[in-house]
Parts: structure tokens; sequence; C-alpha cells
């Protein structure tokens, strides 16, 4: 393994995040302390910056869609796919968003429902407020996050297969500084990104562990401890590990076609057993809300949200889509070959989009009926039991809903397997010497020890310091990535003027 690993990359990557760990276990007051006052003034400083990005993409990508760039066949003209479309689609929704919106379909609404911005002047558990949480949920989790990982997917793409580079994050810079990203900008590019996922991915899988653990709680009366909590956290980093070494065509794959059926079959269900009429109703409502606001709430110029608010809400899931975006455009970058620049747009923003905008219209609009219905119920059960127990609560409303309930805990299992072994399989590339089409895959031995990596980090935080910890630094990680993004943002820039440039 190791004559096969770039130590350039790997070891000093390595070594930071040991000292980290050892940082967060020696003085863990210290450390909440220190990140904290990094991540508040990131965010006051450059909230403006994540959101302008994030809009400019949009709109970037929009121009490249409509123009003639659109037509290039990424690997060139004999370039053959590699995927089906349906496989493309369901493993670019399963290894992006998917995760998040089961954990937060239900219960993000429930704080704007709640808790809405002053600066709307409009009242809390209102019908105004309601359309507005289902709006946000579509500017949270759709086009804005999916723009941000298609930008980065689509110039590695690009970079990888038209212009011969290596599968690493330098090669998103090719286009714009060409053989300056080769020595120490890529290198440094590469080491701030792989260190950024690993942060934000330990936070995810903490995350995930305490929403299963509540699951567990409500359904089978699993008592909370270390030890039960070391254990799920242990059966997901092991089974994401062996789906991660089976290769994209066996287990990552497999496990998405899984997810994304079971995804369509879960929103089917409720909105046949749910409250039909009101998820209707709010999506309606909604998506006006959404569409009528999107530039101003975008920009953040004459919004009435403040930016208390954004920074709060909008700008920390910015954040944290921006650190993960460029190690997870590498794995999505990788899929597209065969298919042209405009595919790659639809099958990487549109279509998972829209499809997210469907998911949070029906989980959304039926945590905002049952809520409204119990005055407040959900939203107590979401303060006092926490946001991984609020989808179980829901459901358990409907009819069959404990059998719901024990498909749905089996689903946030496999949805964060599924997004985790696309990244650890990414992560392991960035350190390998060697990837290319020919040769995807990196050795098992690296897919292990970033996989426990993880998983050692993510029980630690949440047995020690407290998860809250690591999702800081998710932020912290997504600020420099926000620069490599714009750089990449930029070298799209110049292939959409220069489009000949794919073509020699």
């Amino acid at each position: 393994m190791l004559s096969k690993t770039n130590k350039q990359v790997f070891i000093p990557t390595l070594s930071f995040i040991v000292v980290v760990i050892l940082f967060s276990l020696t003085n863990d007051a210290l450390f909440i302390e220190t990140v904290k006052g990094a991540n508040d003034w990131i965010l006051h400083q450059f909230g403006w910056l994540f959101n302008w990005s994030a809009f400019i993409f949009l709109v970037l990508l929009t121009a490249i869609y409509f123009s003639p760039i659109a037509k290039i066949k990424i690997g060139g003209k004999n370039a053959v796919p590699i995927l089906t479309k349906w496989k493309w689609f369901a493993i670019a929704l399963c290894t992006t968003l998917a995760t998040g919106i089961l954990f937060w379909g239900a219960a993000e609404p429930l704080y704007h429902l709640h808790q809405p911005p002053q600066g709307l002047s409009i009242d809390a558990n209102s019908e105004a407020a309601a359309s507005f949480a289902i709006s946000t949920l579509f500017m949270h989790w759709s086009f804005t996050p999916y723009g941000i990982y298609t930008i980065t997917g689509l110039v590695f793409a690009l970079s990888y297969y038209n212009l011969g580079q290596a599968f690493s994050v330098r090669s998103m810079l090719y286009p714009l500084l060409g053989q300056k990203s080769l020595g120490s900008i890529g290198t440094t590019a590469d080491m701030i990104c792989l260190s950024a996922l690993i942060m934000g991915m330990s936070a995810s899988l903490g995350t995930g562990i305490y929403a299963l653990m509540g699951g567990m709680q409500t359904l089978f009366g699993v008592v909370e401890n270390n030890w039960t909590l070391g254990l799920i956290g242990a059966t997901i980093v092991l089974s994401f590990i062996i789906s991660a070494a089976s290769g994209l065509h066996k287990g990552i794959s497999q496990l998405s076609n899984f997810n994304a059926i079971a995804f369509l079959i879960l929103a089917l269900v409720l909105v046949l057993l749910g409250p039909s009429s009101d998820i209707l109703y709010y999506a309606g409502q909604g998506t006006v809300d959404y569409l009528s606001n999107f530039v101003a709430r975008s920009t953040n110029v004459e919004s009435g949200l403040g930016q208390d608010w954004m920074n709060d809400w909008t700008v920390f899931y910015l954040a944290n889509w921006f650190a993960w975006a460029p190690v997870a455009a590498l794995f999505l970058g990788r899929l597209s070959v065969g298919y042209t620049v405009r595919n790659f747009i639809q099958f990487n923003l549109i279509y998972p989009s829209l499809f997210t905008c469907l998911w949070m219209s029906i989980f959304g609009g039926t945590a905002l009926h049952f809520d409204l219905e119990s005055s407040g119920g959900l939203f107590e059960i979401l303060n006092s039991a926490g946001e991984g127990n609020v989808l179980f609560e829901m459901i358990a409303k409907i009819s069959y809903g404990q059998l719901i309930n024990i498909f749905l805990l089996l689903m946030i299992f496999i949805s964060y397997v599924t997004a985790a072994d696309s990244n650890i399989s990414a992560m392991s590339a960035i350190c390998t010497k060697g990837i290319q089409p020919d040769n995807p895959e990196a050795p098992i031995g690296l897919k292990i020890l970033w996989g426990s990596i993880i998983g050692f980090i993510a029980w630690v935080m949440i047995t020690n310091a407290g998860i809250d910890g690591i999702k800081m630094l998710c932020v912290l990680g997504g600020f420099p990535a926000l620069f490599i993004g714009i750089f990449v943002a930029l070298g799209a820039i110049k292939l959409l003027i220069r489009p000949k440039i794919l073509e020699d």
C-alpha cells in the first residue's frame, strides 16, 4: 500500500487529523472555544461570499447548459458510458444529499414555522410561515447545493477525461492555472479538501449515529450509552468500508440503486397514507415563495432575512456543501465518461434537485400538517428529544407507521453507507499514485484506514467533546474550499469562452 501512496498528500493530512484529535482529547473546552471563535469570524466576515458564489455558480451552469460546450462529450467523441442513465442518477442522488434530506426533511421546517426571521414580519405558526418553511427547504437542499457539486464535478470530469489530468483536486484548477496547478498549489488544494471532507464525514457520521440511536430507542427500547453508540458507528463504518472496497460497479452501484428505489417507495407511501391535500397545498405555496424570492434570498439583497439568520442557516449549509464538494466532485466526475456536458448538468443538477424539491414537499408538508394539528407537538419533540426523533414520531402518526419506521431505520443506515463509500473511494484515490480511467480504484488498505479514522473521530466526539466541535470544523473546512470552488468556477468560465481547448 505504501509504495502506491502519494505521501505528499497522505502524510501531512494524516498528521493534521491526529493533532486535531489529540487537541480535542487533551483540552476539549479550549478546543471548542478556539474552533467556535474561528467559525464565528468566518461566518460574519465571509458569509456574503458564500451566498454570492453559490448563486453565481448556478448562473454559470445555466450559461454552460445553453452554450456550444454543452454538446462536448466527456472523454472524447469515442468515449463509452460506464453507467446507464438510471444508475448514474441513482448514484448522483444517493451519494450527495440523501442522508441530509432524511434527517432534516421533517425537522428543519418546524424551526422555520415556529421561528421565522423577524425581518419578514410574518407570524409564527401562520400560513405565511409554513410557506416560508417549504421555500427555505427548497433553497437549502435543491438547486443551490447541487450547483456547487455540479460546477466542481463538471470541471474535474473535463480535466480528467478530456485534458488528461490526474485523479486529484488539483486537476480542477488546471483549466485556470495550467501547469502551476501541478506543483505545490495543487498539493495544498488536495490536502485542504481531504482534511475538510474527513471532518465533514465525521460530523455526518456522528449525526447519523444519534439518528439511528433515536430510532432504536423509539422502536426497540435500546438504551443509549457509549458502547451502543460505538457499536452502531462500528457497524456503519464496517459496511461502508466493505462497499467501498468492492468498487463502483458492485457495492456503490448496488447500494445506490436500492437506495433510490427505497426513496421513491417511501415518498409514494407517505403521499398515499399521509395528509395529501395539505402536502399539495404547502408545496404550491412554497414553490411560489421560492421562485419569487430566489434571487433576493440567494444574494441576501433586500431579502428581509438578516445576516444573523443567514449565518445560522443558509451560510452554515453552504459552508458544509463547499467542504464536501471538491472531493465529492472527483467521484461524480468519474461517473460521467461517455455523456455530454449537458447530460452532466441534467443528471447532477436538474434531476436530483427536482427530486429533493418533491421529497421536501412531501416530508416537510407532512411535518407542518401534524405539528399544526397538534398545536406544536412535533416541535416540542424536536426540542426535548432532538432532530433525529422527529421523523420517527411523525411517521408513527400515519397508518402502518410502526412498520414504515423499521423500513426508515434501514434506509437511514444504508443512506449513510451509500454516501460514505463513494467519498471514501475518492479520498483514498487522492492519496494514491497512478489512478487513471483504466485503473480507478485505490488500495483497499487506504480505504480501511480512512474509514476507521472517520469512525474513530466521530465516536470520540460524540462520547467526549460532543458533535458540535466537528460540525464547526466542517465550516472551517468549507472556508478554504470556498476559494478552491471560486478558482474552479473561473476555470469553467475559461472553458466556456474557449471550448476548443477540450477538442484539441
